[in-house]
């Protein structure tokens, strides 16, 4: 018998986590090319890196699909992964895949080197070195989200499940004992708030070390 239903799987804090990530790199990629915008673009690119570190203690300590235990797997679990997708079969959990779980942490490692070669090319450490290395990874980093957007469409057609409303409402189907208890809304607050805070603190100036 089929039990699976509407559950809660993706907290808060992930879901404001991954919307908010997707703001800033859009923000940053936009403003790129301004030096009127520039205090914006060091807002964005700043306010990503921290919301990265956050992701990173959080896949430690927050809820259970939002922890990197769940999802963080070998390359023998990847391959058995696109074996199952193959073979017609969905993951048998509603968290993360063993692929797209690597994905996101190649993406969040990805961001942070790009925010570490902003940060030097701010400094005119190496000369133009820097700042070519950030247009770079940023490039790739522009890649990986496009293939990251076009699996989940292909994963919603494949699994007939919208995954991007998935991450809005933080609802998937699962079994009963498979969904989690609290959605954590205090600290998704908590994280909005530090996030605006970071983010008006550079752009307005008020972090010089950041950006001159």
């Amino acid at each position: 018998m089929n039990n699976k239903q509407s559950i809660l799987v993706w907290d808060v804090p992930t879901r404001v986590f991954h919307w908010l990530l997707v703001i800033c790199f859009a923000g940053a990629w936009l403003t790129s090319e301004s030096e009127r915008l520039q205090m914006i673009h060091y807002a964005f690119g700043y306010s990503a890196c921290a919301l990265v570190l956050f992701r990173m203690v959080w896949g430690v300590i927050g809820t259970r699909y939002a922890r990197f235990s769940q999802f963080i797997k070998g390359p023998k679990d990847m391959i058995g992964h696109l074996k199952v997708l193959l073979s017609g079969h969905q993951h048998d959990t509603p968290g993360h895949n063993p692929v797209g779980g690597m994905v996101m942490i190649g993406l969040m490692l990805i961001i942070l080197f790009i925010g570490l070669t902003g940060y030097l090319s701010v400094k005119e450490f190496l000369g133009d070195f820097m700042s070519e290395a950030h247009e770079v990874i940023s490039s790739l980093a522009l890649a990986l989200i496009i293939i990251h957007v076009v699996a989940a469409v292909i994963m919603s057609l494949v699994q007939k499940e919208n995954l991007v409303r998935a991450m809005v409402n933080g609802k998937k189907q699962g079994l009963p004992e498979q969904a989690i208890r609290f959605p954590q809304y205090l600290i998704g607050l908590i994280l909005v708030l530090g996030w605006g805070y970071l983010f008006y603190l550079v752009v307005s100036g008020a972090a010089p070390s950041l950006t001159q």
